[in-house]
């Protein structure tokens, strides 16, 4: 694709995937409620919202209290069976911000996902939203060493986008996620998604949905002005 002069100035976004451009936490947080019944593990709606924009694996190694002597091999093939299940919450495209994607890219500023789900899940969802093909990249859950709030997803994410951090604009639904693109010296624009606007004040900007947001993002919303 040809660049813009305004993709040729250096700005890029990151896009988190789950609650940012489709909504499938109603239906992940179904899938780790019924986990946890089916080893009698007590929880509540804090509990699940600990899994809400990071890695499974990282969460319950900060509590192993959540399922004690589990490994994580054993977890991953009952979450696939639970997740296979026909009465769940359905999954449901985000229409603000997949016109708030193809927008930016139709502007040649390039873009990349960032996520915490695996790669399968997020080629499948972004085919889901139409969108796939407009993305240079994706960072997922295996491709990093750390998960979210860490920032090495996102840094790595601005390697695939051959631009500097302070140039990139973040999109999150999570604290954990607006923290990793806090941490990564990005902007972080939050949308409202999954989380109460008062969790996401780590942004630079708290929106309901992504169309509200202009290009480039308004004063105080990325570390270098445009």
């Amino acid at each position: 694709m040809a660049v813009s002069a305004e993709g040729a100035a250096g700005r890029g976004a990151l896009f988190d995937l789950d609650g940012t451009l489709v909504n499938s936490e109603p239906r992940s947080m179904e899938v780790w409620a019924r986990l946890l019944q089916a080893h009698n593990r007590p929880y509540d709606r804090e509990v699940l919202h600990r899994f809400m924009g990071r890695r499974g694996p990282d969460v319950i190694a900060e509590d192993p209290s959540l399922f004690p002597g589990v490994s994580w091999d054993v977890l991953l093939v009952e979450l696939q069976r639970i997740g296979s299940a026909p009465d769940l919450p359905p999954v449901e495209v985000l229409p603000e911000s997949v016109k708030f994607v193809q927008s930016v890219h139709a502007r040649g500023v390039p873009v990349a996902l960032v996520t915490s789900a695996g790669r399968e899940w997020a080629r499948t969802a972004l085919a889901m939203a139409g969108i796939d093909e407009l993305f240079t990249g994706l960072v997922t859950a295996a491709d990093v060493a750390a998960g979210k709030p860490d920032p090495e997803g996102y840094l790595a994410g601005a390697r695939i986008l051959g631009v500097p951090p302070e140039r990139i604009t973040v999109f999150e639904d999570t604290p954990a996620g607006v923290e990793a693109g806090r941490r990564a010296g990005m902007g972080v624009v939050g949308i409202t998604t999954t989380h109460a606007r008062e969790t996401l004040s780590g942004a630079d900007l708290v929106v309901d949905h992504l169309t509200e947001v202009g290009w480039p993002p308004p004063a105080g919303t990325g570390r270098a002005k445009a």
